[in-house]
């Protein structure tokens, strides 16, 4: 069994002993009740990682020694997946699902065929909803570095990513080019476009398509919302060899 991973501040990380304590120390020591003698795994979300052993416990923290470091190179090409926000839970199943297969950054983003909206008073709550739910999936998968959730973005925002992009693609499908025969570039980023349960609006397609986004079909069939990111994420994750 792999061991358990938790985060940890990179400076802590760089010392030969470490105490985990706050949060991640409790539920080491509380939930998961971690003995002297286990292994663990700490990260700082940036790519280094920390092979560890526990040392001592109590009810709130850890102490371990670290056995040896590795650190994870940026990812290149990113995955950066704009996600129109899905109706209920679904977004975070979204965040789920996407950080588990290795999409580097997920962007929420306000269409406008949206259900669901952040309206101002809950939006910090919901974005909190969002990062905690990537960074829980990201220590499940055992991910050295955390995905970036940034701020909720407008068609705007969204069209500027697409425009500082190495790709951009708009999944829709009426396209023609399937995503599956994309040529990936290299590095940069490449920017996914999910619209949300009611559709692309043809003002966001054009908006998209000027920026230089372009369609692509993921397959015969229509996928919720929720599932499309993750599965066009698995495809250009194999396409450009991360996988």
């Amino acid at each position: 069994m792999s061991p358990p991973v938790f985060l940890a501040g990179a400076d802590a990380l760089e010392r030969g002993t470490v105490v985990l304590d706050g949060p991640e120390g409790r539920h080491a020591a509380a939930v998961r009740r971690l003995r002297p003698g286990e292994r663990v795994d700490l990260t700082d979300g940036a790519g280094l990682l920390a092979e560890c052993v526990v040392t001592a416990a109590d009810r709130a923290s850890l102490t371990l020694d670290v056995l040896a470091r590795h650190r994870e190179p940026p990812p290149a090409p990113r995955i950066v997946v704009v996600q129109a926000l899905p109706k209920g839970d679904r977004g975070e199943l979204a965040v789920e699902t996407m950080t588990e297969v290795g999409v580097d950054v997920i962007v929420p983003w306000a269409a406008e065929r949206c259900v669901t909206r952040w309206r101002p008073e809950r939006r910090e709550k919901a974005l909190g909803r969002w990062r905690a739910t990537a960074r829980e999936a990201a220590k499940q998968a055992r991910r050295g570095r955390l995905p970036e959730v940034p701020d909720l973005a407008s068609t705007e925002d969204v069209a500027a990513r697409i425009a500082a992009a190495s790709l951009a693609l708009v999944l829709h499908e009426e396209a023609e080019a399937p995503l599956s025969g994309v040529r990936v570039p290299p590095d940069g980023d490449i920017v996914l476009v999910v619209g949300p349960e009611g559709g692309i609006t043809e003002a966001e397609l054009e908006r998209f398509a000027a920026a230089g986004g372009s369609p692509a079909r993921l397959g015969p069939t229509v996928l919720r919302t929720s599932t499309a990111g993750v599965a066009a994420g698995s495809v250009l994750l194999a396409a450009t060899g991360r996988w």
